[in-house]
């Protein structure tokens, strides 16, 4: 089969996590001609935030080429029929009717359980094993997304990279995005940055020495977590649309888009702070030196996930600019003297850049996740 049917279920946790990266696979499979596409989700609010072309209030829509299904917990219809692969993101548990609806088939599906990314040395030796359901004659296989060609990639559409490229070229697209988002054009010298993150008393220390610097900040925080602490020291309340002047740092804040307007704002900033899964992969496409800050887990779990990450990325680099970048990423995740941090690392930042540059060309160069998953779903389908 060249062409398969394809049933994606996802459930919110996060708000935009979860759904970002779901979302961002249904539309690579659509716009990559893999065949129909179904999106099943159950919180249809928190989806909207990211694609404002859904109507929450109904169950059943399309949007695209992509059919989006309401998930109901209180109920599943019992006559819909599986398609050719089924992938549960994140390891939501799928209806119990569903997987009987399955097995049923003469052909059963191809059953994927699409995991958290991670650069932890462990995914590998899970990445693409079987898992035998214990009732039914179907098997479900983990696809782990990963940094490593022996992982399954991240999500990367054709073209993306010379699409971004020729953006960065272009001064006018991006002064009229800044227009757009009511931000003058960049002035000389200054440095522009994104700051999306979950509650970080960091942001507050880091914020506080740009307004002090000599260097001359700009500060894009899209409407969202991060925001109680910008406004400890914006010294007001602050929502999308605002703009505030502390010394030499200027804050504004960026209402939600969807995801292409993010990439857009990423591509155009000349560092990025992030947070979760799909913002940190769109931050690698960006080209642009990046911040992680990963979801926090009990006993600091996040933080073996965060260095896994960091040795892969500042893998070839110095070690005093790879050890500083380390220190801010840590620095940034520990709520610790964030402020010291950024002064270790800003004089590596051209270097950075350089870095960020060719770092996706790495990634790429064994295909990106849908080309893996293809790959994969041949042989075994």
């Amino acid at each position: 089969m060249s062409h398969r049917s394809w049933d994606i279920f996802c459930t919110v946790i996060d708000n935009f996590g979860d759904i970002g990266v779901a979302w961002r696979l249904a539309r690579r499979l659509a716009h990559g001609g893999e065949g129909e596409v179904r999106l099943w989700v159950d919180d249809l609010s928190s989806f909207a935030r990211i694609a404002p072309e859904l109507d929450p209030m109904l169950d059943e829509q399309t949007l695209g080429d992509i059919q989006v299904r309401r998930w109901r917990a209180d109920g599943f219809p019992a006559d819909v029929v599986p398609r050719d692969v089924v992938i549960e993101a994140f390891g939501c548990r799928l209806p119990e009717c569903f997987e009987a609806a399955m097995a049923a088939r003469a052909v059963k599906p191809v059953w994927i359980n699409l995991e958290y990314l991670s650069a932890e040395d462990w995914t590998l030796d899970c990445h693409l094993l079987p898992s035998p359901h214990p009732r039914l004659p179907l098997t479900k296989h983990f696809f782990f997304p990963g940094f490593s060609p022996r992982s399954g990639g991240l999500i990367c559409e054709d073209g993306l990279i010379a699409d971004r490229r020729a953006w960065q070229a272009d001064t006018l697209k991006q002064r009229a995005l800044w227009q757009l988002y009511g931000v003058p054009e960049k002035r000389a010298g200054e440095l522009r940055v994104s700051l999306f993150a979950y509650e970080n008393p960091a942001a507050t220390d880091l914020l506080a020495a740009w307004a002090l610097g000599e260097r001359r900040v700009s500060c894009l925080v899209p409407a969202g977590k991060v925001l109680a602490d910008v406004e400890k020291v914006a010294g007001c309340r602050l929502a999308a649309g605002q703009h505030v002047r502390q010394g030499n740092l200027d804050i504004y804040v960026l209402p939600m888009t969807d995801q292409d307007g993010y990439d857009l704002t990423l591509w155009s900033c000349d560092f990025n702070f992030v947070r979760g899964e799909d913002s940190l992969v769109r931050a690698q496409w960006a080209g642009r030196p990046m911040a992680w800050h990963i979801y926090p887990q009990d006993d600091e779990a996040h933080i073996a996930k965060l260095e896994a990450f960091l040795s892969q990325y500042c893998d070839g680099l110095p070690a005093e600019a790879a050890a500083a970048i380390r220190g801010l990423n840590l620095a940034w995740n520990r709520g610790q003297d964030m402020a010291a941090a950024w002064r270790a690392a800003e004089p590596f930042l051209e270097l950075w850049q350089q870095h960020s540059q060719n770092w996706p060309e790495q990634l790429l160069k064994d295909g990106d996740l849908l080309a893996r998953l293809l790959h994969f779903v041949s042989e075994i389908g």
